[in-house]
């Protein structure tokens, strides 16, 4: 990883490559570009090839990079637009005809910084059994399935082996892979979001890196959402402390309102639902 510092994060590390390399060294193999989509900041970065691949030592594929706005917690005004945009980014990357859904909440429930995913999975609405059984009211939904596959520590099981095994089983055409992510901009921590259609790596942010999830690791396309919620210390205090990842002390509201908004998203972009029919639903 450029400049030393490990990030999950596309558009930082296309940041800290520029910064090693210089400002007007071109990086090729790699598209970015700013926009605005419902009044939120978006940082799209296209890796093209396996140049760009290895210069961010992220996989080929498209990351859109959202900031959240300052209040997104489920009571303040702009939970809703923050929703909403994130579900067009999820949108996004979603392939056409992928209408039945694993979605994978990854991550340890027990430590907050890596409760992510178990939380997010507390908003989104499953509905494969019912899609199954022909339950009347539900014609108009895609079929979503979950899992929680905890981490190897826990389980003594990788995680990609159990959402192996899930899609062999459910044979879904598409997986969501919801994560803690670790980042190298303190500001961001807990108030970004990234989505990707290239997959990922549990772990390789702090360098505990586990066996990726992937379109050629589970034979079906793989859409990535995580928020970052660790920085290595080093960045901040010197290579004494390298290695060491902390967290703001906020971090347990932060990480609760943002698997909100992702369980609220997936909703949007898979069902076609709205904040309110989502509430009904959910709870």
């Amino acid at each position: 990883m450029a400049a030393g510092y490990r990030t999950d994060m596309a558009d930082e590390a296309r940041s800290l490559w520029n910064r090693s390399a210089g400002a007007n060294t071109e990086l090729p193999g790699v598209i970015a570009r700013e926009e605005n989509l419902g009044g939120l900041a978006v940082t799209a970065v296209e890796i093209t090839d396996e140049v760009g691949a290895r210069a961010l030592g992220k996989a080929p594929g498209k990351y859109f990079s959202l900031d959240l706005p300052v209040h997104f917690d489920r009571g303040a005004e702009e939970f809703a637009s923050a929703v909403g945009t994130l579900a067009a980014l999820i949108s996004r990357c979603i392939p056409d005809g992928a209408d039945s859904v694993l979605v994978a909440a990854l991550g340890n429930p027990d430590i907050t910084p890596d409760a992510l995913g178990s939380l997010a999975a507390g908003s989104i609405l499953v509905t494969r059994h019912l899609k199954k059984s022909g339950h009347p009211g539900f014609e108009g939904f895609s079929s979503l399935a979950l899992c929680r596959p905890g981490v190897l520590g826990t389980s003594g099981i990788e995680t990609a082996s159990q959402v192996s095994v899930l899609c062999r089983e459910l044979a879904p055409s598409l997986v969501i892979a919801i994560d803690a992510l670790a980042g190298t901009e303190a500001d961001r921590l807990g108030r970004a979001v990234q989505v990707s259609d290239a997959g990922i790596s549990p772990g390789s942010g702090v360098g505990n890196d586990r066996q990726e999830l992937s379109k050629n690791s589970l034979g079906v396309p793989v859409v990535s959402i995580g928020i970052p919620t660790v920085i290595d210390a080093g960045l901040f205090g010197g290579d004494a402390l390298s290695g060491m990842f902390v967290t703001p002390r906020s971090i347990d509201s932060l990480v609760r309102s943002g698997a909100c908004v992702i369980g609220y998203a997936v909703n949007m972009a898979v069902h076609r639902l709205s904040i309110a029919d989502i509430d009904a639903l959910v709870g």
